[in-house]
């Protein structure tokens, strides 16, 4: 199981009110009843979960599902990188 689709799936289920079925790859924010401002409180949500900076507006109500996860899954893995600052090249 990808655990950034589960934690994402309980956010959306738990504190937005989204029928577990409804949480589809292709299911825009919108479709989910999800205003700007709940693709903003997702992001903050999503970020103090994964200890990431995830811009406020990283998520429109055009973007999918599997767009939050992508660009969930991105910002850890930019996270987990090395940066030259840590001796990377």
């Amino acid at each position: 199981m990808d655990p950034v689709h589960d934690h994402l799936t309980t956010v959306l289920t738990n504190k937005f009110e989204v029928a577990p079925g409804d949480v589809r790859p292709e299911a825009t924010l919108t479709e989910l009843g999800l205003d700007s401002l709940s693709a903003t409180e997702l992001a903050v949500t999503l970020q103090e979960h994964w200890g990431v900076e995830v811009p406020e507006d990283a998520f429109t109500g055009e973007s999918t599902v599997r767009d939050v996860v992508t660009r969930t899954r991105d910002l850890l893995d930019d996270a987990r990188r090395p940066t030259a600052r840590d001796g990377a090249e």
